[in-house]
């Protein structure tokens, strides 16, 4: 129940009282040994007590007040624990079981010893300013009375006008110099921006409200506009007006830490900005400025960091430039009125490309040196002109400094003996695939082979189809070439024609041969008009509307994308409204106001609008053309603005016989390739090709009956045979035509005896 710590307390306690032959231990002897324990020292010394002080008085208490055992013969007296020092010890027994703790402590016995008012050891205790409540603080919540006295006479000092260390300790604990550390190299230059500094300047110059709010997407640099102009006011690259202005960034979070007292918060708050004012070149900068509303204040209460900062903004007695983004400042800053007007709004926005190479080539030296490592001029402006195109959820420059920042630490990973000492272009398109979660192949320039066999590989996995693959190929190659319009997808095509004939086949083989996702929506779950709000999110007030919409989230997941809108002509006809957008402007502005980019997308729509059309019977002996009828019904199936904004409608003709064929040997070769794994090998003569081609195509279907035609005339009969028959162990099997049915033989590794069936 005591920790050994406190044992070896009591312990030294009797061995103290033998020594010097006392006949009581009493409270006085407790605490002199307590005095020696580690967690009762800490506590004594964060309550502010004179240890040395203590342990003399109690000493010289002990030895002239305590009685002493007399020697007597033959008669052997022991050192008796007095009736306070056995209820100390049991309070400080009960008071710790009752707080569900395992072990006594030496603080825990030096808070019972409180408990004994009418003691010499409470009376010397508070003569030494050591309360009971001071020792509870400390143990409960680590709390030191020394630290509050220390806030509260930097505080006092401050009203009192002490310009003494005191008060500058309370500005430089609380705040960073933003103009020495310039000066000791830890701020970076600030590239750029001169229409920026020069408003911001002009507003800090006015006689009142003299505040600028920089006010711009994440990442767009206005912190660094704050950083770097003190970091042109070290270097003197400021007007004179200016040019002996010292910029304080204020630490709202360590103001915060430790006010655990109503008004502590305030008082330190009112030290720093009376600080402040008696220096009329002091600048105060809050970076994410939309947190001291509310800061400091108590449960109902109005009195918060912001509502003290409102005097002196308008008076201009304290000169602020604060930071916040567009939705911060909408949602909470500016409905704080009395507020906002005390701030002039300046708009930061995101650097041009160009731009955000040249602040690229400033920074560059810096990174070289943080990673041992050079950076080609062209590797700068790829990490410039690639980040814009592929990372679309964050902004210039902050995601190209990313980029080169992490260019450089991947070599720092590698073995010395493999790291490269110039990052060149390669290096940031891999980088660049890894952030924006796409394949290197399609962010490198260097994907020719890809876009010149493009229509090969797609015509040898889709049979049938050449003319439909040509206009896609040609299509994705314009936009790839540069030539197409940057702020489309890279193809909007609408596949029409009859079910089975490789509409989505050839937009799933797309997505393979291109290295890409494919995001597949089945437009019959969109019949109805709500459910429209399930692609770009529910509006405001409804159920999910925090949760984003199933098409925009699926694009900023995988931006770099084919997606397949399968039978749109199923959907709700206010669908096509929504894509009008997307297949205009390349984005889609979901739910929470988040515009998502879909210029890296390839967007397919298929249909079966039309194909009643094209089997319809011929009036008279020869067979007509009915695809102009076809055509006819998708145009009034779709809208013209709908038809208009796509880059082409490619029609699927039916397959013929040959066409079929080839698909059967597709069959046939995956079927293959999973009997590969039981050494299984298949023969299929051509009139059982002929058999399955038959029988596995029908013109209104199209060529979708061939996987069940497979599975229930080729794959059931292997099954048995694989599992129970000649096939346990491998071999081959044989497919003829016998009687108008397939015929099976098979054949075994081991024994080579066939068996028919």
């Amino acid at each position: 129940m005591l920790n050994k710590d406190l044992e070896r307390t009591l312990n030294e306690a009797f061995i103290f009282a033998r020594e010097h032959k006392h006949e009581f231990m009493t409270v006085e002897h407790l605490l002199l040994a307590l005095l020696d324990n580690p967690s009762a020292k800490e506590a004594l010394n964060a309550c502010g007590a004179d240890i040395e002080a203590i342990r003399a008085e109690l000493t010289t208490f002990v030895k002239e007040t305590t009685p002493i055992i007399l020697d007597e013969e033959g008669v052997e007296r022991e050192t008796q624990p007095t009736l306070g020092f056995q209820r100390v010890l049991q309070r400080a027994v009960f008071h710790v079981q009752s707080s569900g703790k395992e072990e006594v402590t030496g603080a825990n016995v030096l808070v019972a010893i409180f408990s004994e008012q009418e003691s010499q050891a409470v009376y010397i205790l508070k003569k030494a300013d050591v309360t009971r409540l001071d020792v509870v603080n400390f143990i409960s919540h680590g709390i030191s009375r020394n630290e509050d006295e220390a806030n509260n006479n930097e505080s006092e000092d401050g009203e009192e006008g002490g310009e003494g260390e005191e008060n500058q300790s309370l500005l430089s604990k609380y705040s960073s110099n933003l103009n020495a550390l310039a000066k000791e190299g830890k701020i970076d230059p600030l590239i750029g921006r001169d229409h920026e500094v020069e408003r911001t300047i002009q507003v800090l110059c006015r006689r009142r409200k003299n505040n600028p709010l920089l006010v711009g997407e994440a990442g767009v640099g206005k912190t660094a506009i704050a950083e770097g102009l003190a970091f042109r006011i070290v270097e003197e690259n400021v007007p004179d007006v200016i040019a002996s202005a010292t910029i304080y960034s204020l630490d709202l979070g360590g103001l915060l830490a430790g006010t655990k007292y109503r008004g502590d918060f305030e008082k330190r708050l009112k030290g720093i900005l009376k600080e402040l004012q008696q220096d009329p070149d002091a600048i105060l900068f809050i970076d994410e400025i939309h947190t001291i509303i509310g800061a400091g204040a108590a449960s109902g209460g109005v009195m918060d960091a912001s509502n003290l900062l409102k005097p002196k903004l308008s008076s201009g007695e304290l000169r602020c430039v604060g930071s916040t983004t567009y939705q911060e400042y909408q949602g909470i800053f500016e409905k704080d009125r009395a507020l906002a007007r005390r701030f002039q709004k300046i708009d930061i926005t995101e650097p041009s490309v160009s731009d955000t190479t040249k602040i690229l080539m400033g920074l560059k030296s810096r990174y070289e040196k943080h990673h041992s490592i050079r950076y080609t001029n062209k590797a700068l402006q790829a990490a410039a002109e690639l980040s814009a195109k592929y990372i679309n959820e964050r902004h210039l420059p902050d995601k190209a400094i990313d980029v080169i920042d992490e260019a450089g630490a991947s070599q720092r990973l590698l073995p010395a003996s493999r790291r490269k000492k110039t990052i060149g272009v390669p290096d940031i398109e891999h980088i660049i695939s890894k952030i924006a979660r796409i394949p290197e192949k399609s962010v490198s320039a260097s994907d020719k082979d890809v876009l010149k066999n493009l229509g090969r590989n797609l015509k040898m996995v889709v049979f049938g189809q050449d003319k439909a693959i040509d206009t896609l190929t040609d299509a994705i190659r314009l936009s790839r070439s540069g030539l197409g319009n940057e702020k489309k997808p890279i193809g909007c095509f609408l596949f029409a024609g009859p079910t089975g004939v490789g509409k989505t086949e050839v937009t799933q083989q797309l997505s393979n041969v291109m290295g890409v996702e494919l995001v597949r929506f089945d437009m019959s779950e969109y019949m109805e008009r709500h459910a429209v709000s399930r692609l770009i999110g529910a509006p405001p007030g409804y159920v999910g509307f925090d949760q984003g919409g199933l098409l925009t989230d699926a694009v900023i997941k995988n931006p770099y994308s084919v997606v397949l809108l399968d039978e749109i002509e199923k959907a709700h006809s206010d669908i096509y409204n929504i894509l009008l957008q997307v297949m205009d402007h390349g984005t889609l502005t979901d739910n929470n106001g988040r515009k998502v980019d879909f210029r890296n997308v390839v967007l397919v729509m298929t249909t079966n609008a039309g194909v009643q059309e094209t089997t319809r019977k011929s009036i008279g002996f020869q067979q007509q053309d009915h695809s102009h009828d076809a055509m006819s019904e998708i145009n009034r199936t779709f809208s013209p603005e709908f038809r208009n904004r796509l880059d082409a409608t490619v029609w699927f003709n039916h397959l013929d016989e040959e066409v079929i064929l080839q698909v059967v040997d597709k069959f046939i070769v995956e079927l293959q390739a999973q009997l590969d794994s039981k050494g299984v090998s298949l023969e299929v003569s051509q009139a059982a090709r002929k058999w399955l081609a038959d029988k596995g195509y029908d013109k209104a279907m199209g060529a979708r009956p061939m996987a069940r035609v497979m599975q229930e005339d080729v794959k059931k009969q292997l099954a048995n045979e694989l599992l129970f028959g000649d096939l346990v162990d491998g071999g081959v099997a044989k497919i003829g035509i016998k009687a108008d049915k397939l015929n099976f033989t098979y054949e075994k590794v081991k024994k080579n005896s066939k068996a028919e069936h």
